[in-house]
């Protein structure tokens, strides 16, 4: 499963700076975040900890403020996190990952992307059974076996622990983020986390033939296109 998290770290590395869309997407989030719990940053870890995310990709305070006002109820917005599951070429699947304010627009988009390459969505987890549901965190540390040792007086066991130079990496259950991160802040105050993504990761990767992978591509590509999509996750081999 490693080689399926080094593609994932090197996808958001490479389009996490140029994608038009990012301020949209973390305004999204940190609205969805705000209107879970208290929209306060300082009362509500959630928010705080995307909020953080965001001031580290250089999103404006003021789209960050909006959308904490926005979930206190200052605007008409109500967005939601909506969950597709489609079939690709071959044996390709893609989990696409939204946040929308009208689902039937965006299940519209989404199901239109797939029929262009007459490829279909799916039910509720078709897809999803072959996935995990994960916590990914990567940093630079010389100090892996102490955190290890913490880690485990808090009663969090780590599906992943690797180091590779100098750089560790770490997957937990989401529900354990925060107090993994308490944990690695408590032994390395001044972290710079180089990933911090809770998302779907393929169990197994497949390899297309040149005409799918074309296919594939094109798919990903519409999808991506879609405002409403935050992440799309899949199982190709090669493929960020």
């Amino acid at each position: 499963m490693g080689r399926a998290y080094e593609v994932r770290k090197a996808s958001i590395q490479k389009t996490g700076a140029i994608k038009a869309k990012t301020y949209s997407t973390f305004a999204k989030e940190i609205y969805l975040a705000a209107k879970k719990g208290v929209p306060e940053v300082e009362s509500n870890v959630f928010l705080k900890r995307i909020v953080d995310k965001a001031k580290k990709a250089q999103v404006p305070s003021d789209i960050i403020n909006r959308a904490i006002d926005k979930a206190k109820g200052v605007g008409g917005e109500d967005y939601h996190e909506v969950i597709y599951e489609g079939f690709g070429p071959g044996a390709s699947t893609l989990i696409i990952k939204t946040l929308t304010d009208n689902v039937n627009r965006t299940v519209g988009m989404v199901r239109a992307a797939f029929n262009k390459v007459h490829k279909s969505l799916g039910v509720t987890n078709s897809v999803a059974y072959n996935y995990d549901y994960l916590a990914l965190l990567a940093f630079k540390t010389d100090k892996e076996e102490e955190i290890f040792e913490g880690l485990l007086e808090a009663g969090i066991e780590p599906m992943e622990f690797e180091s590779d130079h100098g750089e560790l990496t770490i997957s937990v259950h989401p529900n354990d983020l925060n107090n993994t991160k308490d944990v690695i802040e408590r032994i390395e105050p001044n972290v710079e986390y180089e990933l911090d993504e809770v998302g779907m990761f393929a169990k197994n990767e497949v390899e297309l033939n040149e005409e799918d992978l074309e296919t594939f591509d094109k798919l990903y590509n519409m999808l991506d296109e879609i405002d409403d999509v935050t992440d799309i996750y899949h199982n190709v081999k090669g493929r960020d």
